[in-house]
């Protein structure tokens, strides 16, 4: 499975998202059935290895996980959050939506709304969208001048080495749909009315923007992508592919950590004894 996590890194160097198969399923060679029984199958450890940075984290440990998923609309951050995350204890998770700045926020640097909502040590944080809505939607919308967008860039850097160096193992994925598998989701989504709270006519003008957000991503996943805090391109029209590829991301991330169970900090035999040696409860 590790080798999943090789393919999908990215390269250094220029970004073409139109040259990379969003349909594929890189370094498997399963199926559907298969990849969701892998995914099943990395439960168990996922959740071992979640629990004990959670202790670790109890007990003094500075250590967290943050996964940034990115994505364009449909691209199954949710769907994501509930098939990987949702293989965890919910009590060890910290999940942020990020929407459109409020008031505050926007009377803030970016960045500010970002730190409030870090992973505590011991926890797995989850963006679902992120800093980089500020220099990809903020690109296209011009909802901040050029220069400010330039500058966005080296401050996404430094912040993610910063969290980096003082204990935060960075997962950042971006999850690469194509434009033919959306409409095909969203007209799922108007087919259903069960699903039609999910449908935003927005998300029907924000297609004829396509080309301009593909520039945005790959400008972005090529200025940002850094030793300290990677990028990796997940294809997202399988989502199947795309869960068992985030849940795998998740795991080497944890056990890259390898958290150990903390030491008791008091005399095990002697509190022991002192419950078995105590007066029977009324």
């Amino acid at each position: 499975m590790t080798s999943i996590a090789k393919a999908l890194r990215l390269s250094p160097g220029p970004v073409d998202l139109a040259a990379t198969d969003t349909d594929a399923a890189p370094a498997y060679d399963g199926d559907k059935t298969s990849g969701v029984a892998d995914l099943e199958a990395l439960g168990p450890e996922l959740a071992e290895l979640q629990e004990r940075l959670f202790a670790e984290g109890r007990a003094g440990g500075t250590r967290s996980v943050l996964l940034v998923l990115q994505g364009m609309d449909t691209s199954g951050k949710g769907g994501t959050l509930r098939k990987t995350v949702g293989l965890v204890d919910p009590q060890g998770v910290r999940i942020t939506s990020f929407k459109a700045p409020t008031e505050e926020e926007r009377s803030h640097d970016f960045l500010w709304r970002i730190e409030r909502a870090l992973p505590l040590p011991g926890y797995v944080g989850v963006f679902d969208r992120s800093h980089y809505e500020d220099v990809l939607i903020a690109r296209v919308r011009d909802l901040a001048a050029p220069d400010e967008i330039e500058r966005r860039y080296d401050a996404i850097n430094a912040f993610e080495h910063r969290l980096v160096e003082t204990g935060t193992t960075v997962v950042k994925c971006m999850l690469h749909v194509s434009a033919e598998e959306q409409k095909r989701r969203l007209l799922a989504r108007l087919d259903d009315p069960t699903k039609h709270w999910k449908f935003n006519p927005g998300d029907v003008d924000e297609r004829a923007l396509w080309p301009a957000y593909r520039q945005a991503y790959e400008i972005a996943l090529e200025r940002t992508h850094t030793a300290a805090a990677p990028w990796y391109v997940v294809p997202a029209d399988k989502k199947w592919y795309r869960n068992l590829a985030v849940g795998t991301l998740l795991h080497a991330a944890l056990r890259g950590l390898d958290p150990q169970w903390p030491a008791a900090d008091f005399d095990v035999a002697e509190q022991r004894a002192r419950l078995q040696d105590e007066a029977p409860v009324a």
